[in-house]
Formats: structure tokens, sequence, C-alpha cells
């Protein structure tokens, strides 16, 4: 199968990178030089593809800078809404298949138990409301698609264990102080290498519709924070648990974002505990920790 995927430099684009090349699947992709919001542009790029458009497109591009969303509406709702749109109505022109990765923020965190697939969204921030309106003209405009929704992704790039592990760092080298970081939301780390397998086996399968994929398990920033900084060889250095509303960000986040993995797991998605999978991450060539030192 041939796949494009747009925002190919990401976490889950790289990852998709390195799956489907182990594969044996022919990967092709573009990320900021492509303007996915520009139907015409992403046309070109797939008729001039060797062999034409691809099988399979796979978005991976989105504006997920949630702050910066709160700041910049209209570019949240092109990127996260309105590129999703004309992605869907184009690969239905082209007969290619459509694949788009949505999020644990279309949900407000007020539930207590892990969010089906069918849940009430009810987003609660501007990141949340596009990628949920994305969604919704996915669903309008290629009934076929598959919707894949995760949360709190870690793969080669920037993340939070990498900045988290970067500020311990310091720490260490400085021989005081200690790392803040907030223990009052909780949800499902997701290995960009697990995800891209999933969708991976989620398509070989001919699934459409939505899942939830991420990690097994339950976790705080907190708990993640402090996993990676034990296994880094960081068990030293502090980490004082706060509450969200000590940061004032601009951005609502919800504090209960746990994905149900049921029907995921029903489709036949090994998805392992994330504790599995972030030591992985760290012991893999994407790792962010120096290996030289």
């Amino acid at each position: 199968m041939r796949w494009f995927v747009t925002g190919s430099e990401g976490q889950l684009g790289s990852a998709l990178r390195q799956r489907l090349s182990a594969a044996g699947e022919s990967f092709f992709g573009k990320d900021l030089e492509l303007d996915v919001a520009d139907a015409g542009a992403v046309r070109r790029e797939l008729e001039r593809l060797p062999g034409g458009p691809p099988d399979l497109l796979v978005n991976a591009a989105a504006l997920t800078h949630v702050d910066r969303c709160e700041a910049e509406p209209e570019l949240a709702r092109r990127i996260n809404a309105e590129a999703p749109a004309g992605l869907a109505r184009l690969c239905g022109e082209l007969g290619v298949r459509f694949v788009h990765i949505s999020t644990d923020y279309v949900f407000d965190g007020e539930a207590r138990a892990p969010y089906p697939v069918d849940a009430e969204a009810r987003p609660t921030s501007v990141y949340g409301e596009t990628k949920w309106q994305g969604e919704r003209d996915v669903r309008a405009l290629a009934p076929d698609a598959l919707i894949v929704r995760t949360s709190w992704v870690f793969g080669r790039g920037r993340n939070f264990v990498a900045a988290v592990l970067a500020q311990a760092d310091q720490v260490a080298r400085a021989g005081k102080g200690q790392l803040r970081v907030v223990d009052d939301q909780r949800g499902r780390p997701t290995y960009a290498l697990d995800l891209a397998e999933a969708i991976r086996l989620l398509v070989d399968a001919g699934h459409t519709g939505v899942f939830h994929v991420a990690n097994d398990g339950e976790a705080t920033w907190w708990d993640v924070a402090r996993a990676a900084l034990d296994h880094a060889g960081h068990a030293e250095v502090p980490i004082e648990r706060i509450g969200t509303p000590s940061l004032s960000l601009p951005a609502p986040r919800p504090s209960y974002s746990v994905l149900d993995l049921s029907k995921a797991r029903e489709a036949g998605v090994p998805m392992r505990p994330w504790q599995q999978a972030l030591r992985a991450y760290l012991e893999s060539a994407d790792s962010p920790l120096d290996r030289a030192a």
C-alpha cells in the first residue's frame, strides 16, 4: 500500500515512517512545507507522486500547542478544522482512503471513568473545539474515514518527556533545586511508535469510524515525569506536585481524559502499558537521553 502522511516530520509522522518502512509499505509525506488547508496544493502534491495519488492519506498535521490555539483561534481553526474537511473532500474525489488523527481534548474532563468512543464531545478549549469541528466535518464528508483519537503522545522530537529530562539535567548539574509538575490531570500516555503500529493494523484490517488508541494504564503528568527521571538515573531529583491552576495557563486542560480502549482491543490492537512504552522510548535511538554522558 502507498501511504501519504501530512505532518510527516512530527512525532507520529516520524513513527509512521519507521513502522511502514519496516513493514515494506511505501511512504510519502510532507510537513510544514505543505499547506494542508490549501486543497489545490495538496491535490498537486498527491497527483505528482510516482504512480499518481496514494492509496491512503493520514492527516497527522495539527496545531497542537493548546495555548497558542487560544491566542490564535483563526489559525487553529484553519489547520485543525478547515484542513481536515478539505482533505476529506479531496480524498473522496481522488478515491483515496482517509485517516484523521484527533485528540482526547474533545472531552471536557468531567468524567471519572474512561471515555468510550461514542461519549459526548464537550471541548473546553479552542484546541479541543477546532479538533472536534474537524472530526465532525470529516465524518460528514468521508463516512468511510478512520478517525483515531489519542492522548499524551511522546516520541521523536519535542515532547513532555524530553522537556522534563532536560530540566532534570539542569537541576542535577546545579546540585540543587527541583522540578514542578502538575498532578491533577489524568490520562493515558502514548508512545508514537505504538500509535503508528496501531494505525497500520487498523488500516490493514479495513476498519472505519472512530477508535481510541493509547498505551494501557492511567497516569498524571507527575507520574510520567517521575518514571522518566527514575529510568534516566535522576532518582535524586525531586519533583513537586502542583495543581494546574497554579500555572495560570491560557487554555483549560481536561482534568480527566482517559480514553476507553475497548473498541481497539476488540479490533486486535495490542497496546502495552505506558510504563513499558516509556522505557522502550528512553532506550531507543530517538531517546532524549545523552548516551555519551
